[in-house]
């Protein structure tokens, strides 16, 4: 007998699927349920690895839903004037803005620390 360790992992109709709940990624329960506590401590770092050098803003720790990450991740993008993405509970905003990010992050009242070097 064949062990059958994987499953569907994309589907035209739904695109990603989660591999736990085999329901399309943006319908996933799982997901929602395994978000680890936060502190409430919203931490703002730069990374470069694993992009060819170019450096990228990254948002962890938000104490939002996912609905309201992806409107904060939006705002954030706006205000930088560049292009970013949020997955796996982070916000990715491209190129070094960690400052102005950590300062928007402040007026909308989250309590902030930058991370990293």
């Amino acid at each position: 007998m064949r062990n059958s360790g994987g499953g569907l992992v994309y589907s035209t109709d739904g695109g990603r699927m989660c591999p736990a709940c085999r329901r399309p990624v943006a319908q996933c329960t799982c997901r929602q349920a395994a978000a680890p506590a936060s502190d409430g401590i919203v931490r703002v770092l730069r990374e470069t690895k694993g992009r060819g050098g170019k450096a990228v803003t990254v948002v962890r720790s938000v104490p939002v839903d996912a609905a309201g990450l992806v409107k904060l991740g939006q705002e954030l993008k706006a205000a930088c004037g560049c292009g970013g993405t949020v997955k796996d509970g982070t916000i990715e905003v491209q190129g070094d803005h960690i400052d102005k990010v950590m300062a928007l992050l402040k007026q909308r009242g989250f309590q902030v620390k930058r991370a990293g070097g």
